[in-house]
């Protein structure tokens, strides 16, 4: 089992929708990112805003909702590990079931000490040390003002179901323009190496009669 993979995809599934939000205050109405700029130390938000912020933004539920999606996926690693296990045993030889048991014990130790190299608690303080260099504390105030409203709640509310209704457009529209994209690329490259007719056999032809 590939576990470095493992951690980088759990990781990311678990930082993923907090850390999205948070992209979204970097973006201008133009829809241009906008410039770093440098918050003052004594300007910078404070961690009990930030706890505050996170409680609003549902941050801690969301990570702790996403780790429950996280065993199905271990599930099917430890399947997908212990069936590649066998196939790479040599010819006639299959596993016991005492073996196959035991294999599956000792992955399921690794995945959860895998999944617990970086704890969630963690990642909310190296979170807050991020939100700290990039947000103030009025900006800080003025986004527990709107999540901690009913319309900032309702966002919350309906961001998995918007998500979840333009992802399958998203991928449906891609999909179909870059079979489009990909034929006229290939009749572009076409015209710079143009196809040329195989040369004639040698050794084949007959002679011409005298």
């Amino acid at each position: 089992m590939k576990t470095k993979l493992f951690v980088g995809v759990l990781a990311v599934m678990l930082t993923g929708s907090a850390i999205g939000q948070a992209q979204a205050f970097a973006v201008g109405a133009d829809g241009k990112a906008q410039e770093e700029r440098t918050i003052a130390a004594d300007d910078q938000a404070t961690t009990e805003q930030l706890s505050k912020l996170f409680d609003v933004m549902r941050v801690k539920e969301q990570v702790q909702s996403m780790r429950k999606i996280v065993p199905s996926m271990v599930q099917q690693q430890i399947q997908a590990a212990m069936k590649q296990t066998e196939t790479n045993l040599p010819a006639g030889t299959r596993l016991t079931d005492d073996q196959r048991e035991r294999l599956q014990q000792v992955m399921t130790k690794y995945v959860g000490k895998a999944m617990d190299l970086y704890p969630s608690d963690e990642m909310l303080t190296d979170m807050n040390g991020i939100y700290q260099r990039h947000l103030s504390k009025e900006d800080v105030d003025g986004l527990i003002t709107f999540y901690g409203s009913p319309a900032g709640q309702h966002l919350l509310d309906a961001q998995p179901l918007i998500a979840r209704e333009f992802m399958p457009i998203v991928m449906a529209k891609v999909q179909e323009r870059s079979q489009a994209m990909t034929k006229e690329m290939v009749k572009e490259m076409a015209e710079i190496v143009p196809r040329t007719k195989p040369a004639p056999k040698t050794g084949t032809t007959k002679p011409p009669a005298k």
